[in-house]
């Protein structure tokens, strides 16, 4: 018996599919969700989703609270950044994504976004976990910068196990001894979770890599490998971002990038 059997494939042999305002996450289906790391303004803001979902994104992402390395760097717009995205996704007609921090902010950000994420960072806080998951809204959990696969569908059970079945597993990347990256994206994970789990898994190019000219590279290669979505920063102008401008795509680059996905998607179909 697994320790996760509530994630695992041993009682759930289909696939899960998380379907959040028509737009269906898993099973056979490939998701791009993509837009500024972090919610700088309405300008920065609507023009990043205007992009994206003009070039086939589906889902919007963008954050009000930051986890920053620095006390002093910029943490997020809070609640504000929250109504902003709300507003975007009205106009733009896309669900949104947005990070929480703190047990105390489940609420605040469960009243606003259609998902909630929790961050490489968090992916251990379980009391977050256990929050999150008694929300009943999807979401999105991030592997641990240092989690084994068998920790990060630990921690997706803890979700699950306060009766939310609604999980899409992120993979970012993990630390290891290469410094040439950001991180180092486990591509092999994706194939080793959807055997594992019924769960969605998606990649994120954007943190793994950490540089703008990997992005595509590792986006192409989340698609070709089976994952069922990628998560991709894309900022107007990345070298005036608060947050991660390095690896941020121009609108103009996520256009190419997704027509890019969309033939290798075609191909494998």
């Amino acid at each position: 018996m697994r320790p996760f059997q509530l994630v695992s494939r041993d009682d759930h042999p289909e696939d899960t599919i998380i379907t959040i305002r028509g737009v269906d996450i898993g099973g056979d289906g490939f998701v791009a969700m993509a837009g500024p790391c972090a919610v700088e303004s309405r300008d920065q803001l609507f023009t990043s989703a205007e992009a994206v979902r003009k070039a086939g994104a589906r889902v919007l992402r963008g954050d009000a609270f930051k986890p920053r390395t620095s006390p002093y760097s910029f943490q997020g717009l809070g609640e504000e950044g929250l109504q902003l995205l709300a507003e975007a996704r009205e106009v733009f007609d896309m669900p949104f994504i947005a990070e929480v921090l703190d047990p105390r902010h489940v609420d605040l950000v469960a009243s606003y976004a259609d998902i909630l994420r929790v961050g490489t960072r968090n992916m251990s806080n379980y009391t977050l976990l256990q929050e999150v998951g008694r929300t009943g809204k999807p979401v999105q959990l991030k592997r641990g910068f240092t989690a084994t696969v068998d920790e990060w569908l630990g921690a997706a059970e803890y979700i699950a196990s306060e009766g939310n079945p609604n999980v899409i597993l992120v993979e970012r990347g993990i630390r290891t001894f290469e410094t040439s990256t950001r991180n180092t994206l486990d591509i092999a994970a994706v194939p080793v979770v959807r055997e594992i789990s019924h769960l969605p898994v998606i990649v994120d190019p954007s943190h793994s890599g950490g540089r703008r000219e990997l992005v595509a590279p590792l986006a192409r290669a989340a698609a070709a490998i089976g994952a069922h979505g990628i998560l991709v920063d894309v900022h107007p102008n990345p070298d005036e971002a608060k947050v991660d401008g390095a690896q941020a795509l121009l609108p103009e680059e996520f256009a190419a990038l997704m027509a890019d996905v969309d033939a290798i998607i075609a191909a494998l179909r």
